[in-house]
C-alpha cells in the first residue's frame, strides 16, 4: 500500500491533517488563479476549475473568495501571477519524491524545498531525476459506509471507466482512473446518488520502499507534513510504505 492513500491515511492516523483554515484557503485561491488562467472562468467547461471549487466549499471558503481567485485568474482583477513547477528529490532511506509547487518566485520557493530536505535527512535532486518512477492516475474516494451495496458500487465505477476500486478495511472506498476519466467517474456517480469525499490527480509510485525502522518512519513522516506546510507547496507524492506495526511505533 504506497502512494497517495498510504500517505493519506498516516495523516489521519498521526493527526497532522492541516487545521490552519487560513493556510488551507491560500493553496486553495492559488490553485483556482491558476485553473482560471489556463481553462477559462466557467466550471462548466472548465474540469479543473470545477474539481478546486468543490474542495473551496468542503474547505467552507466564502463565494466571494472564490469569485475573487477566479478574477484574477482571468485577468478580470489585478493580481499575482503564479506558476506550477514540479521539484524531484530523495527523502531518507532512497524515498523517491516528488514535489508540486505554486509559486509567484520559483528562487525562493527553491530555497525553501532544498532546506526542508536538508534538514530532514534527504536531498533535492536534478529534473528527471525520479519522475520516471511515477504515473499520473486519477483518484475517487467515497466514504464509508457507502449509499449503495459495495459490488453496485465497484459494477457504477467500472462502467464509468474507472481501472480498480480498492476496498479494503480504510476508511473511504478507492476509485482509481486515467487522469483523463476523473471527471468522468466523479460526476457519474454523483448522477446516481453517490456522491465523492475527494477527487484529484495524484502521481502513482510503479514500485515502493518498505520503511521497517521506525526512526526512519518518523523522519519521512516529518519531511512530508513540512513540505506540505509551506505555502508555496501543493501536494507532496512520495514512493514510502510504512507498514502499520511500525506507524504504531512512531510517536
Amino acid at each position: 500500500m504506497g502512494g497517495h492513500s498510504h500517505w493519506a491515511g498516516i495523516k489521519h492516523k498521526k493527526g497532522l491533517l492541516d487545521a490552519k483554515r487560513g493556510k488551507v484557503w491560500t493553496k486553495i485561491v492559488k490553485e483556482i488563479t491558476i485553473a482560471a488562467k489556463i481553462g477559462g472562468g466557467d466550471p462548466s467547461s472548465n474540469p479543473r476549475l470545477r474539481r478546486v471549487i468543490d474542495d473551496a466549499k468542503a474547505a467552507n471558503m466564502p463565494a466571494e473568495n472564490i469569485k475573487r481567485g477566479i478574477q484574477r485568474g482571468t485577468g478580470e482583477l489585478p493580481g499575482v501571477t503564479y506558476e506550477e513547477r514540479v521539484y524531484e528529490g530523495y527523502g531518507p532511506n532512497g524515498v523517491a519524491m516528488l514535489v508540486e509547487v505554486m509559486t509567484d518566485n520559483h528562487n525562493r520557493t527553491l530555497n525553501e524545498v532544498r532546506q526542508i530536505f536538508r534538514e530532514n535527512g534527504g536531498n533535492l535532486g536534478e529534473a528527471g531525476c525520479v519522475a520516471w518512477m511515477f504515473k499520473p492516475r486519477g483518484l475517487v474516494t467515497v466514504a464509508k459506509p457507502a449509499p449503495v451495496d459495495e459490488d453496485t458500487l465497484i459494477s457504477h465505477a467500472l462502467d464509468l471507466g474507472a481501472d480498480d476500486v480498492v476496498t479494503d478495511d480504510s476508511e473511504a472506498y478507492e476509485i482509481y482512473t486515467d487522469p483523463k476519466d476523473l471527471d468522468k467517474v466523479k460526476e457519474g456517480l454523483a448522477a446516481k446518488k453517490i456522491p465523492a469525499a475527494s477527487a484529484e490527480q495524484f502521481m502513482k509510485p510503479d514500485t515502493t520502499v518498505p520503511i521497517n525502522d521506525a526512526q526512519a518512519a518518523a523522519q519521512i513522516l516529518k519531511l512530508m507534513d513540512q513540505l506540505e506546510d509551506n505555502d508555496d507547496v501543493k501536494k507532496v507524492h512520495a514512493n514510502f510504505d510504512i507498514p502499520d506495526a511500525i506507524l504504531d511505533k512512531v510517536g
